[in-house]
């Protein structure tokens, strides 16, 4: 069975908005949690167990947003997350954030999550069980994208 991204539907609340309605950008840090929180659980690797399964935790070295258009108060977001990478020590979580009456980005962004023994915070290994269990949600960014129906951003003289 091919790897799929992970999805969540949620509604930009009071609490993420700014005076004009619009989320603030800080806003989807929030929202990225959410998924990557539901995508472990989904794994079997809820976070209440995984850190003592393993003896590890997995602090985020790396966060990084774009934004393309504003959601705004009451929006019904779906933030898509899938692992892009899996490296020796760290692994890099993506999220793409859509709304269904658009088939473009509102949102993207990416975590590195480098994995430390929890006693001296020193890096190690990612657990083999761990790696395993995100399998089914392991792919690249376009794979993800187009099983999402995502239409891609045009490029711009920056990009």
């Amino acid at each position: 069975m091919p790897a799929t991204p992970f999805v969540i539907e949620d509604y930009v609340r009071w609490s993420d908005v700014d005076f004009a309605g619009i989320i603030f950008y800080g806003s989807y840090v929030r929202f990225f949690e959410i998924a990557e929180t539901e995508l472990f659980r989904a794994c079997g690797l809820a976070y209440a167990q995984v850190f003592d399964r393993y003896d590890i935790f997995l602090p985020r070295k790396a966060v990084h947003s774009e934004f393309y258009w504003p959601a705004r108060l009451d929006d019904r977001l779906r933030v898509a997350t899938y692992v892009g990478r899996v490296g020796t020590k760290s692994m890099t979580l993506n999220f793409d954030v859509l709304r269904d009456d658009r088939p473009t980005l509102g949102a993207a962004g990416w975590m590195v999550l480098v994995c430390v023994d929890r006693h001296g915070l020193r890096p190690r290994a990612l657990p083999d069980g761990l790696v395993d269990a995100l399998a089914p949600h392991t792919l690249p960014s376009d794979q993800a994208r187009a099983q999402l129906g995502v239409v891609p951003l045009p490029r711009t003289a920056s990009s």
